[in-house]
């Protein structure tokens, strides 16, 4: 197994156990969802958008405010960073 589909492991399995995680494990885990998804549009060839809609923005304020996230925004989030991650591993990989 990559470290790259482990990690999209860690975070379904994060996002189906949110109650046992502190805010600092959430924080933790989008940043490090946002370093992948930047790691990875970089080897892509895809350019990061600086809109307000981009996803890492989002990763990032959600990672900021991890304290106030419900445990179904937690979930939520974790689940898109994780479909986010597996989609621009499809990529790296078809280029292969």
């Amino acid at each position: 197994m990559s470290l790259t589909t482990a990690f999209i492991a860690e975070l379904i399995r994060a996002a189906n156990e949110v109650e046992r995680l502190t805010p600092y494990e959430i924080s933790r885990l989008l940043d490090r969802s946002v370093d992948t998804i930047r790691d990875m549009r970089r080897q892509t060839g895809i350019a990061a958008s600086h809109r307000a809609r981009d996803v890492v923005i989002d990763l990032q304020l959600a990672s900021a405010r991890a304290r106030d996230l419900s445990a179904a925004e937690t979930r939520d989030v974790l689940l898109d960073a994780a479909d986010i991650i597996r989609t621009l591993k499809i990529v790296l990989d078809g280029k292969e």
